[in-house]
């Protein structure tokens, strides 16, 4: 199961190397609700290599802000510290997944 981070939980995941692809979502969210077991089973697939992690855009309004998330769901891919691919709206597991291997 993907870990559901905050703010000052985010900053350590930056810091330690390895890509990061970031769900900002929230509770009310249909399409949300309908990708998070895909999140999930690329948080448990690529453990080892990526943080594959969840942010509720209500409880972190600070990262939703830092990364100009206006729409849920919001997938982003970082490497290195940056911004390197984006997904807006729900998706399917095989390009979510697509999208992750790329950032390896």
């Amino acid at each position: 199961m993907a870990q559901t981070i905050t703010s000052e939980t985010f900053e350590t995941l930056l810091t330690d190397g390895k890509p990061v692809m970031i769900d900002f979502s929230a509770s009310w969210c249909g399409p949300c609700k309908r990708i998070a077991p895909f999140v999930d089973t690329l948080a448990e697939k690529y453990a080892e290599q990526a943080h594959v992690v969840k942010c509720d855009i209500e409880e972190s309004e600070d990262l939703a802000l830092r990364y100009g998330i206006r729409n849920v769901p919001t997938i982003l891919f970082i490497k290195d510290g940056q911004v390197v691919d984006k997904q807006v709206g729900a998706a399917p597991l095989a390009i979510l997944e697509e999208k992750l291997q790329s950032i390896l």
